[in-house]
């Protein structure tokens, strides 16, 4: 069974940085998209940013510039560098991988607040 454990959130202040990590087992994972979704208090989850096995990525506009994705297929693992964080940044951080024949995996969020 795949499991995802997420970690490095916690309180930033505005045009802090932080660094996510989210470790993956239960599985081979070389061969999946990897990303993070975040989901603010009354949102929708949105797409952060994700890693496909060609290590071409994908940004959402309002964090381009700002966050890099990375992963360490070795290690199983898909880091997100957060930087220039605003308080609109503020939300649940949940790990995802993607497998054509395991489908989606979520992690359980880890939570991230931009605050002075």
């Amino acid at each position: 069974q795949v499991q995802l454990v997420e970690s490095g959130g916690g309180l930033v202040q505005p045009g802090g940085s932080l660094r996510l990590s989210c470790a993956a087992s239960g599985g081979i994972f070389s061969s999946d998209t990897m990303g993070w979704y975040r989901q603010a208090p009354g949102k929708q989850r949105d797409m952060v940013a994700v890693i496909a096995t060609s290590g071409i990525t994908n940004y959402a506009d309002s964090v381009k510039g700002r966050f890099t994705i990375s992963r360490d297929n070795a290690k199983n693992t898909v880091y997100l560098q957060m930087s220039s964080l605003k308080p609109e940044d503020t939300a649940v951080y949940y790990c995802y991988t993607y497998n054509i024949h395991r489908g989606p995996s979520w992690g359980q969020g880890t939570q991230v607040t931009v605050s002075s």
